[in-house]
């Protein structure tokens, strides 16, 4: 056994001269408890459950983009909840955002059901030693927006905040082909493996008709499953919808078409 075997493994995000998440990520990065809690997750999420990655990897892919999302969103003069309820600065909802993305699965270190409910007393605990160096009341509220931004990620959860919102899109976002690579080749052959496996690439950028155009590859038409039933599912009742355009595109070749696109009005 290697007690310090996630030791070696990093999150690293673009800080864009924002001091709280260079504060708070360098924070992470030096937690042993954080990083094997990690561990724990993949142990059982990989290993005993042969589902996809649910440790470092999973949260490095869900915080770039979430940060992604919420600077755009911010370009495009969207106010974040934070901003808007307590008048803090966007630094505050970026924290959020990172700090939901990076904690938000931590409950798989104990079980798959109900792992939302277990990722609130993990990640309080950890959230009040890591953001020890915030004064009470703004790490009183960066904590609550955190806890609700990883409570509202589950199926049928209800995002209050645009920051939950954006970290709930970017959560069903991680869905590339490595996503799945892990259970497929275990010969775990259910929808969500062969779906995923036809999702090459996901594109996130600033658009024309909405704020946020995501477009994404598909090598077959399974991958069409991933885009209604788990990315839509989690972007209807986001908050954030309004502000994003879906295009999928079958890849065959040298050859690409629009399969499917959807936006809410």
């Amino acid at each position: 056994m290697e007690p310090k075997k996630y030791a070696h493994i990093d999150i690293r995000v673009p800080a864009h001269r924002n001091s709280l998440l260079e504060k708070a990520l360098a924070l992470i990065n030096e937690d042993v408890e954080i990083k094997t809690l990690w561990r724990i997750n993949n142990i059982n999420a990989i290993d005993r459950l042969g589902m996809t990655d649910h440790g470092a990897v999973h949260f490095q892919i869900v915080a770039n983009i979430a940060l992604r999302l919420a600077r755009i969103l911010e370009k495009n003069d969207v106010v974040m909840s934070v901003a808007r309820d307590y008048e803090l600065s966007n630094d505050y909802s970026e924290l959020v955002i990172l700090l939901a993305s990076l904690f938000h699965d931590l409950g798989m270190s104990v079980s798959r059901e109900g792992h939302e409910e277990y990722s609130l007393f993990l990640a309080n605990s950890i959230l009040h030693r890591i953001l020890d160096f915030l004064p009470v009341e703004e790490r009183t509220i960066v904590i609550s927006e955190t806890l609700h931004a990883i409570i509202a990620h589950r199926s049928g959860g209800t995002p209050y905040t645009v920051e939950a919102g954006i970290v709930r899109v970017a959560d069903a976002l991680d869905m590339s082909e490595g996503r799945s690579r892990i259970p497929y080749q275990a010969g775990k052959m259910d929808i969500h493996s062969v779906s995923a496996a036809a999702i090459d690439k996901v594109e996130i950028q600033e658009g024309t008709d909405k704020p946020i155009q995501i477009n994404i590859w598909m090598n077959n038409n399974a991958g069409i499953f991933q885009v209604d039933e788990l990315l839509r599912r989690k972007l209807i009742g986001s908050g954030i919808e309004k502000y994003v355009k879906v295009s999928a595109y079958l890849v065959e070749g040298e050859e690409k078409k629009l399969f499917k696109e959807f936006q809410t009005q």
